[in-house]
């Protein structure tokens, strides 16, 4: 069994039972993860998800092996396989390789880039979902504002690493479980930042991106410190 298994496309079922939608097996795990549907800690059951997505169990272990190796699965030894329960260090480690990847590609970008204007489109939609009270929402916004931002670069290979860093630092999100509080402040932040991209330039956005992941960064570990996660 080779990582090809792994990379099938496969049908699935999403948890209402309905169609998941195409994608490789690794991807929509990947997904369901990042929705939630498997929380941090969640042991994950082969016979089910063997059966749910009507793959054989060695194309399953071959996907988790996959999806272990981008830090969203841990195998414990003699209990199988859970969600990442992403700790401190995995959050610092985050927030260091962003500062590194969204600064840099900020700070080199052209104002005219189509990118920018998928990041505005994330502006809008996230005013939208904070006037319907829709949190989960805000923050599915928030990180399609992110995703646009890396895409400043044009490089598709930089664009997959964010993807995978996004959806570690979702798995931190979910550890937290407060999206109104982890999102809610940082769409004027958004706004704000595009807005002086586009007034005063990269390097000028940058600065002010450096500042909002510290503060992002500060708020997510003082709520790890408050639930007692070390």
């Amino acid at each position: 069994m080779t990582e090809a298994a792994a990379l099938t496309s496969v049908p699935g079922r999403g948890p209402d039972g309905g169609p998941d939608g195409g994608g490789t097996l690794a991807e929509l795990l990947s997904g369901r993860i990042a929705a939630g549907e498997f929380p941090p800690g969640r042991r994950l059951s082969e016979t089910a998800l063997a059966q749910r997505f009507s793959v054989s169990r060695n194309t399953l272990r071959e996907a988790f092996r996959v999806l272990a190796e981008q830090g969203l699965l841990e195998h414990v030894p003699h209990r199988g396989v859970s969600v990442t329960s992403p700790r401190v260090a995995d959050v610092l480690d985050i927030y260091r390789v962003r500062r590194h990847v969204e600064t840099g590609v900020l700070a080199r970008a052209d104002v005219g880039h189509p990118a920018a204007e998928r990041m505005r489109a994330a502006v809008a939609a996230a005013d939208t979902a904070v006037a319907a009270g829709d949190w989960a929402g805000v923050g599915t916004a928030n990180m399609a504002f992110h995703e646009a931002l890396v895409s400043l670069s044009d490089s598709p290979r930089l664009l997959r690493t964010y993807r995978q860093l996004a959806a570690e630092l979702r798995l931190a999100f979910l550890v937290i479980g407060d999206p109104q509080t982890l999102h809610g402040r940082f769409t004027a932040r958004n706004r704000s930042v595009l807005d002086t991209f586009a007034a005063d330039g990269g390097p000028a956005a940058a600065r002010e991106l450096e500042d909002y992941l510290t503060e992002s960064e500060r708020t997510v570990l003082g709520a790890y410190a408050r639930l007692g996660v070390g």
